[in-house]
C-alpha cells in the first residue's frame, strides 16, 4: 500500500470509534464537533489546498442567497467550472493539490449541487403548502434553507469527507435531529457489514503482488503472448474492486457507528437519496409510546459487492457500484440531459461522470465505452433473448454475465492507466476486442430484431400471393 492509501485507511478506521462518541451526543455537538473534526482532517492532509473547498462553499452559498429559486444549474456550472480550475492550477504556477484535496473536492461538488436542488425542492413544497394549506411532505424536503454556518458544517462533516458515501443535506439534518439515537442499533449492523472486509483486504494484497499494475507500462509486458495480455486485465480489475470494497465498507461502518443515515426499514430508503415513503409514524403507538422498530442503513450504502460481481448486465453493474454517487448522477444529470433518448442520456451521464473524476484521457476512454456496451446489450436482448426458451435465456444470461465482467475488466484499464498513450497501447495490444465485440453484437442484435419484425409482414405477403 502507498502512504496515501495507509492514511486513507487510518482515517476510515479512526472514524468508527469516533462515530460511537457522536451517536450519543446532541445536535449542537454533532454539528459543530463533526465539522471541526472534518476541518482538522482537511488541514492535516490538504494544507494550503484547503482553501479550494472553502471557496467552493462560499461561492455556492452566495448563489443560493442571490438566486435561491433557480440555483441548480448555476451551482452545477459554478462547481464544475471550479473543478476545471482546481485540476489545472499548475498552469497558473500554483502548487498541485494533494490526492486528499482532490477527494474532498469531488465529494464537496456532489454535496453543493445536491444542496442547490434541495433548496429548489423546498420552495416548490412551500408553494404547494400555501396553495393546499398543508405542511410540506417530510420525504426528502429540508425544513428550511440552511444559513452559512449550517452549510459549512454540512460541507465539512467528517463522515464521507474523502471517500464517501455521498449524502444529501436532508440526511445530515435528520442525523442532527435524530430522536432516540441510543435505541438505533449500530454494533450488529456494523459487524455484519465489516465481516467481508478482511477477506477483501487479503485478496487485494495477494493479487496486487502477483499482478502489479506497473508491469503493464513496461515494454516487457507487450512481449508476452496475446492470451496473457488479454488475461491481465481481469486481475487488474479484481485488485481495483477489492481496494474500493474495503474503503467503502469501512466508510459505511463509520456512518453506522454514529447511526448516520439510519432510517426505519419502513421508509424504504435508497442509497444517496434517503427515504422514499413517509415513515414519521413508524416506531410509535397511537398513544405515542415507543415500539420496537427495524432500522437499516440503505441511505449510506455505497457498494453491493455481490451485486457488482454477479449481476448479469452492464447497466446493473453501474447501479451496484458507488451507489450513492450513481443516485446523484441519475437524479441530477441523467434526468436533466438535453435529449431524451436512452443512448444520449447514457452518453451524457458518462461524459459528466468522467469529467467529475478528472481530466485524464483514460477516464473518458473508459466511461464513453459504456454507452456502446449498453447499446449492444439492449440490442441482443431485443433481438435474441426475448425469443429464447427459459433454458435458452439462462444460457444467454451466463454468457452475458461473462461478457459483462470482461467489459468492465477492459474499461478498468483506462481508468487505472489514465494516460491516452498507455490506455490505447494496452487496448491495441488486445486488438480493441471489447469495442469490436460490442459493435458486432449491436449490429447482430439489430439485424435479428429487424428480421423478427419483418417476418409477419413477409408471411402475409406470401399468403396473399398464394391466394386465388
Amino acid at each position: 500500500m502507498t502512504p496515501d492509501e495507509l492514511t486513507y485507511l487510518a482515517i476510515l478506521i479512526f472514524s468508527i470509534p469516533i462515530g460511537f462518541v457522536f451517536k450519543s451526543k446532541g445536535p449542537s455537538v454533532k454539528q459543530l464537533g463533526g465539522a471541526a473534526l472534518g476541518v482538522l482532517l482537511i488541514l492535516l492532509t490538504c494544507h494550503i489546498h484547503s482553501l479550494h473547498s472553502l471557496i467552493t462553499i462560499l461561492g455556492t452559498w452566495l448563489i443560493l442567497k442571490l438566486t435561491p429559486r433557480s440555483c441548480h444549474f448555476l451551482v452545477l456550472s459554478w462547481t464544475f467550472i471550479y473543478l476545471l480550475f482546481f485540476r489545472t492550477v499548475t498552469y497558473f504556477r500554483l502548487p498541485p493539490p494533494t490526492p486528499f484535496a482532490n477527494a474532498v473536492q469531488l465529494l464537496l461538488t456532489l454535496k453543493m449541487v445536491s444542496l442547490a436542488n434541495e433548496v429548489q425542492e423546498y420552495y416548490s413544497a412551500k408553494r404547494q403548502d400555501m396553495s393546499s394549506f398543508r405542511k410540506p411532505a417530510a420525504i426528502g424536503v429540508i425544513p428550511r434553507i440552511p444559513n452559512l454556518v449550517e452549510t459549512l458544517c454540512y460541507s465539512y462533516c467528517y463522515m464521507g469527507l474523502m471517500t464517501g458515501p455521498f449524502y444529501r443535506y436532508k440526511t445530515y439534518h435528520d442525523w442532527l435531529q435524530q430522536p432516540d439515537s441510543l435505541y438505533i442499533p449500530s454494533w450488529r449492523p456494523l459487524l455484519l457489514r465489516l465481516r467481508p472486509a478482511p477477506v477483501f483486504g487479503l485478496l487485494f494484497f495477494l493479487v496486487s503482488y502477483l499482478f502489479p499494475l506497473a508491469y503493464v507500462q513496461t515494454d516487457e509486458f507487450y512481449e508476452r503472448p496475446f492470451l496473457y495480455r488479454l488475461f491481465y486485465m481481469a486481475p487488474t480489475f479484481f485488485v481495483f474492486r477489492m481496494r474500493f470494497y474495503v474503503a467503502w465498507i469501512f466508510a459505511e461502518c463509520g456512518c453506522i457507528a454514529a447511526a448516520f443515515g439510519a432510517y426505519p426499514a419502513a421508509a424504504k430508503s435508497r442509497p444517496g437519496g434517503g427515504p422514499t415513503v413517509d415513515y414519521t409514524s413508524a416506531g410509535r403507538s397511537p398513544e405515542g409510546e415507543r415500539l420496537a422498530i427495524d432500522y437499516d442503513y440503505e441511505t449510506v450504502k455505497n457498494i453491493d459487492c455481490y451485486g457488482t460481481d454477479f449481476c448479469v448486465k452492464v447497466k446493473d453493474g453501474m447501479r451496484y457500484w458507488n451507489m450513492t454517487v450513481q443516485w446523484w448522477l441519475a437524479q441530477y444529470i441523467y434526468k436533466n440531459a438535453p435529449l431524451r433518448s436512452f443512448i444520449f442520456r447514457s452518453t451524457w451521464t458518462m461524459l459528466i461522470s468522467a469529467y467529475w473524476h478528472g481530466i485524464h484521457p483514460g477516464y473518458y476512454l473508459s466511461f464513453l465505452t459504456i454507452p456502446l456496451c449498453l447499446a449492444a446489450e439492449g440490442a441482443m436482448e431485443v433481438g435474441l433473448r426475448h425469443h429464447l426458451s427459459s433454458s435458452g435465456q439462462l444460457v444467454f444470461d451466463w454468457v452475458q454475465w461473462f461478457l459483462k465482467m470482461r467489459a468492465y475488466d477492459y474499461m478498468c484499464m483506462g481508468f487505472v492507466l489514465l494516460t491516452f498513450s498507455d490506455t490505447v497501447r494496452y487496448w491495441g495490444s488486445i486488438y480493441y476486442c471489447i469495442h469490436m465485440l460490442a459493435l458486432g453484437l449491436m449490429l447482430v442484435g439489430h439485424a435479428l430484431a429487424s428480421g423478427v419484425t419483418r417476418s409477419p409482414a413477409k408471411a402475409r405477403e406470401q399468403v396473399a400471393t398464394a391466394s386465388p
